[in-house]
């Protein structure tokens, strides 16, 4: 079945097939496709893209890919667009990148935000060397806010 699920209102998850779907991308109004695969094609009509050049194995660094997916994730919605994110069959690589979407700019913990991309797509899993980078991004995320928060205290 041809399906997009949504995560958020400004953020959908899919496999490669349904995303080419011109029908499904304009049914749901999608402004940016984010493809993580190598190989996977975009939709043929015309929406923003982004590439992440990467194989759904756990040796490959989908954490460098992580800011700037979730930033522009994030400008899309700003700008009032939708963004699809998607690899070959919608479970492990797609579904790591809305899980660090959320916790970056919705403040979710990886356990939360896991949830939430699992609640939308039920079949997501991210594969374990994906998931132990999210460890890691949730660390990051966390020493970023702590010194950002001390950077805004103010000195005595």
């Amino acid at each position: 079945m041809l399906q997009l699920s949504t995560i958020t209102d400004c953020l959908l998850i899919s496999n490669a097939r349904s995303a080419c779907n011109n029908e499904l991308i304009q049914k749901e109004a999608i402004t940016l496709c984010i493809n993580v695969s190598k190989q996977q094609p975009f939709p043929s009509m015309w929406v923003s893209t982004l590439r992440v050049p990467v194989y759904d194995y756990p040796q490959e660094d989908l954490y460098k890919y992580f800011d700037c997916c979730a930033d522009a994730i994030a400008s899309e919605a700003e700008r009032g667009g939708r963004t699809v994110v998607y690899c070959k069959n919608g479970r492990s690589r797609s579904a790591t990148v809305c899980v660090a979407y959320l916790m970056k700019h919705q403040g979710l913990t990886l356990t939360d935000a896991f949830q939430v991309v699992k609640s939308a797509r039920s079949v997501v899993e991210p594969n374990p060397g994906f998931w132990t980078q999210l460890e890691r991004y949730e660390q990051d995320l966390k020493i970023r806010r702590s010194a950002s928060h001390r950077s805004n205290l103010p000195t005595l």
